[in-house]
């Protein structure tokens, strides 16, 4: 294995049982048997491997959740799960959990911006569901297919503002509006 390789799994293993701000590049270092110097040689910062981290981390667990889901279920019940299984995950993992650190979040914003660009599954996962219920007859015609996405974009947007919102109540809220938007794309009575 090579260093670079060694001091992305140290870093992982120090991200994931310490966080982030408990880690520091000499903790990183000593772990991977290298020197301070060494580190700089591949990351320019620890901002910079958590990053990297970060990144790998959020695939892994899209990947997960959209291996778990039954695609046959109804829009609501389905995004129900999708939106419970990325708040478990956020509130479970301390590197996801990261998002929400509001010293981080804006350059960890534009670092997964760089490097993903419109790659998101899950954003893609719901494009590609909107489409598929609105030829199914299970989503309301009238509401344009490039509007359709910016309904989850605009919970991701609200999920940046939680502590202005309230921790306490945020994730009830975002499972809620998720159900709010989903009944009325569908039309949904009950």
């Amino acid at each position: 294995m090579d260093k670079k390789q060694i001091i992305f799994n140290c870093g992982w293993e120090l991200f994931h049982s310490k966080g982030f701000k408990d880690t520091n590049i000499s903790d990183i270092a000593k772990m991977a048997g290298i020197a301070v110097g060494t580190f700089y040689n591949y990351y320019s910062s620890k901002e910079r491997l958590f990053f990297e981290i970060y990144i790998k981390e959020n695939e892994k667990f899209k990947k997960r959740i959209v291996e778990s889901l039954d695609m046959n279920q109804d829009p609501v019940t389905l995004v129900r799960q999708i939106v419970e299984q990325n708040i478990g995950a956020m509130n479970s993992n301390k590197i996801l959990k990261e998002w929400y650190n509001r010293d981080l979040f804006r350059e960890l914003e534009h670092y997964y911006e760089e490097v993903k660009g419109d790659d998101d599954s899950i954003r893609s996962l719901y494009t590609g569901l909107f489409k598929k219920w609105k030829a199914e007859g299970a989503i309301r015609e009238d509401i344009d297919d490039e509007l359709l996405p910016a309904f989850f974009d605009s919970l991701a947007y609200i999920d940046t503002h939680k502590e202005e919102i309230g921790i306490r109540h945020f994730p009830q809220l975002i499972q809620y509006l998720a159900e709010f938007i989903m009944k009325g794309l569908t039309d949904f009575k009950k």
